[in-house]
C-alpha cells in the first residue's frame, strides 16, 4: 500500500533553525541550491546565548547577505573596545567601590587594532543570539520563501546510497509528512539527528555550572566606562572567584553604560542546588554587583554547563552534523557560534558543487577531515580560557576565608604607593595579560589552517614556526590557510581579494602568469566549473594591488599563482609557475575531486 502521508522533495534538508542551520539555508540559496529547513521549536532563541562574532564569521555573514543588518543592530564599535575588571559596580567617585582594577583591549579594539584591520575587511561584531537569529531567519525566508519551517519536528530519518528520507511532524496541526533529500545537515544542537545516526558526543565532564540572567535595568549611574563590552566584577564583599560574575550590555537601542538590557553570568560548582533556586540566584547577583536592590525586570534565566565535547563523526552517509550537533564549546573566547558558522561555510559550497555534478561525493569526506581537527583545537583553546580567571583573586590577595574588611584592604593595595603595591600591580598585569588569549586570539579567530584533506594539495616542508599561535595571525598562502586579505582595484571598484571568491574557485595569478590564467579559464569552460582566474600586480594585471598588501603576503613570484577555494581557503599554489599550466591544473583538479 502506498504511504498516505504527503511527501516533498528537496536537494538539502536542514534540521535546526539556530545560527548554523539558518546560515546554511541562506548560503545554499545563494549558491542556487533548493533547501528545506525544519526546526522543532516555534521561535528563534529567547535567550541571549552567544554574542561575539569574529571577523571571519562576519565575512561569511556578508556572503550570506546579513552582515549589514548585524552591524546595524549590534554593538557600535565605540562601545566594544575593551573588557575590564572592576570592584563590583559603583557611581564615579564612590570610595573604591566600582573602581577599575584593570582592562585590556577586546577583539580588535573596535577595529582600531592595526592587526585586525590588516586581517579582514570586516570588523568584529557583538550581537546576542536572541537578536541575531531573527535576522538570519528573515534572510533565509527571503531567500527561500516557504522553505523555512519552525514548529516542524524531525521524528525519523533513514538513508540509502541515493537519498535521505525524513519523517516530519507539523507540531501545530499534528500532521506528518515525508521529505526526500539528496543530502541532510543536522544543525539541531544534538537533540535528534546525531542520536538517530548513532553518533555520540565525547568529552570531559562539565567543570562548572553557569546561570545567565537576562534582564532590563538602568545601570548608567553605576557603570562608568562606556567603551567596555564585558564587565568582570571582582567584589571584595564576595571573596571567592567562583562567586563573582560578569555583566554584559545587550542593547537593543543603546549600548555601553546606557544599555537598556543586560545579561549577567554567575558560576557555580556542578551539582550545587543553589544554581536552581531563582531567588538565591537573584540575591547573589545583587550582592556581586554591589549596588543594593536596584530596579530590574528579569526576562529569563538559563542554566548551562562549561564543558567541551566533540562528535565521533561529522558525516554519516549523506547526512552531515554541524554546530552544537558536532561540537560543544565552553563560551570563553566566544568561539562556539563562530565555529558553527564556520562549519556550514565549509560544507555548503561543497554540497552545492556535488549537486551540480562538479565534485565527487567522496570529496565531501573533506568536511570531516578539515572541520573535526580544527573544532577539536578550538574546544581545547576554549577550555584553557575557562581556567584563566582563577589566578586573579590570588594576585589581588582576596580570599573566601578572609572577612570583607580584610579583602577590601588587600584590594586597595593595587591603588596605593610603594614597592609592595607595585609588585601587586605587576602580578595583576601578568594575569590580565594572559587574558589576551581570550580577547585577542586573532589567529584562532581568522588564521587557523586546515591540515591534510581530500580538498587540499599537500606541500613539501613544514610551515615556519609561529610567533604566537593564538594571538598573532601571520597571513600565508600555504595550502590549508585562509587566503590573505588585500584590497585590489579593477578601475571601477575596490574590494578585498577574498570577496572575489565567495562561492567559486579563484586562481590568483601573479602579474606575469597570464598563461596560467588562460589555462584555468579554458579548463573551467570545458569542465563547466565555477572557477575564475585573475592576474594581480601592484603595477599591472586585471586587478591592481593598490596598497601592495598582496605583494607582501602572496609568497609567490610574479609568474606563480594561488588557487583559493570558494570558502576562501588556499587549496594549492605554485611558487614560480614553472611547467605546463594546463597539464598541472588538469591533474590538480582531478586530485581535488573536481570533474
Amino acid at each position: 500500500m502506498a504511504d498516505p502521508r504527503p511527501s516533498e522533495r528537496t536537494a538539502v534538508l536542514i534540521v535546526g533553525g539556530g545560527g548554523a542551520g539558518l546560515t546554511a539555508s541562506a548560503l545554499l540559496a545563494r549558491y542556487g541550491v533548493e533547501t528545506l529547513l525544519v526546526n522543532d521549536r516555534a521561535e528563534t532563541s529567547r535567550l541571549p546565548k552567544a554574542h561575539m562574532l569574529n571577523q571571519r564569521t562576519m565575512e561569511i555573514l556578508a556572503e550570506a547577505g546579513v552582515a549589514d543588518a548585524v552591524y546595524e543592530h549590534g554593538t557600535p564599535a565605540a562601545n566594544m573596545r575593551a573588557t575590564g575588571w572592576y570592584a563590583g559596580l559603583g557611581p564615579p567617585g564612590a570610595p573604591d567601590r566600582g573602581r577599575t582594577i584593570g582592562r585590556i583591549e577586546a577583539w580588535g579594539a573596535g577595529y582600531e587594532d592595526p592587526d585586525y584591520v590588516l586581517a579582514s575587511p570586516c570588523r568584529s561584531a557583538n550581537l546576542p543570539q536572541i537578536r541575531l537569529e531573527p535576522l538570519l531567519r528573515a534572510r533565509a525566508e527571503l531567500a527561500a520563501p516557504g522553505r523555512v519551517r519552525f514548529n516542524h519536528e524531525l521524528v525519523a530519518l533513514d538513508q540509502d546510497a541515493t537519498a535521505v528520507r525524513a519523517e516530519i511532524v507539523d507540531r501545530a496541526s499534528g500532521e506528518p509528512y515525508t521529505v526526500t533529500a539528496d543530502y541532510a545537515i543536522g544543525a539541531d544542537g544534538g537533540r535528534t539527528v546525531g542520536g538517530l545516526l548513532g553518533i555520540e558526543l565525547e568529552g570531559e565532564p562539565p567543570s562548572r555550572q553557569m546561570v545567565t540572567i537576562f534582564m532590563s535595568a538602568d545601570l548608567a549611574g553605576w557603570v562608568h566606562e562606556d567603551d567596555v563590552v564585558s564587565y568582570h566584577l571582582v567584589n571584595p564583599d564576595v571573596g571567592s572567584t567562583l562567586e563573582n560574575g560578569t555583566l554584559l550590555s545587550a542593547g537593543p537601542r543603546r549600548w555601553g553604560r546606557h544599555s537598556e538590557q543586560w545579561y549577567f553570568h554567575l558560576m557555580y560548582d556542578v551539582g550545587d542546588e543553589a544554581a536552581f533556586d531563582d531567588a538565591d540566584v537573584v540575591r547573589r547577583m545583587r550582592t556581586v554587583i554591589g549596588i543594593g536592590d536596584f530596579d530590574c525586570e528579569i526576562h529569563a534565566m538559563s542554566r548551562w554547563q562549561i564543558y567541551g565535547a566533540l562528535a565521533t563523526r561529522f558525516r554519516a552517509g549523506r547526512v552531515f552534523l554541524a554546530g552544537d550537533a558536532a561540537h560543544r564549546n565552553p563560551p570563553m573566547g566566544g568561539l562556539g557560534l563562530n565555529s558553527a558558522i564556520g562549519d556550514v561555510h565549509n560544507l555548503c559550497w561543497k554540497l552545492a558543487a556535488a549537486l551540480r555534478g562538479e565534485l565527487a561525493d567522496a570529496a565531501l569526506d573533506s568536511y570531516e577531515q578539515e572541520r573535526r581537527p580544527l573544532c577539536d583545537a578550538v574546544i581545547r583553546r576554549a577550555i584553557a580560557n575557562s581556567h584563566r580567571a582563577e589566578g586573579l583573586h590570588a594576585a589581588l590577595g582576596i580570599s573566601p576565608d578572609a572577612d570583607r574588611d580584610a579583602n577590601w584592604a588587600a584590594l586597595r593595595e593595587i591603588w596605593a604607593d610603594g614597592e609592595r603595591a607595585e609588585a601587586k600591580r605587576q602580578a595583576v598585569r601578568a594575569i590580565l595579560g594572559r587574558h589576551t588569549m581570550d580577547y585577542r586570539d586573532l589567529n584562532v579567530e581568522v588564521g587557523l589552517a586546515y591540515g591534510e584533506s581530500a580538498m587540499l594539495a599537500s606541500e613539501a616542508g613544514e610551515p615556519r614556526p609561529a610567533i604566537d599561535p593564538i594571538r598573532v595571525y601571520e597571513p600565508t598562502t600555504r595550502p590549508g590557510s585562509p587566503l590573505p586579505h588585500a584590497f585590489v582595484e579593477d578601475g571601477h571598484r575596490r574590494v578585498s581579494l577574498r570577496e572575489l571568491c565567495g562561492g567559486r574557485w579563484l586562481l590568483v595569478c601573479g602579474e606575469h602568469a597570464g598563461r596560467w590564467r588562460a589555462a584555468a579559464l579554458e579548463l573551467a569552460r570545458e569542465r563547466r566549473l565555477a572557477l575564475d582566474a585573475i592576474t594581480v600586480g601592484h603595477a599591472e594585471g586585471d586587478w591592481f594591488d593598490v596598497r601592495c598588501a598582496w605583494l607582501r603576503q602572496r609568497e609567490i613570484e610574479p609568474g606563480g599563482c594561488v588557487l583559493a577555494r570558494p570558502d576562501r581557503f588556499v587549496a594549492w599554489r605554485t611558487i614560480d609557475g614553472a611547467g605546463d599550466p594546463r597539464a598541472q591544473l588538469a591533474q590538480l583538479l582531478d586530485r581535488l575531486g573536481l570533474r
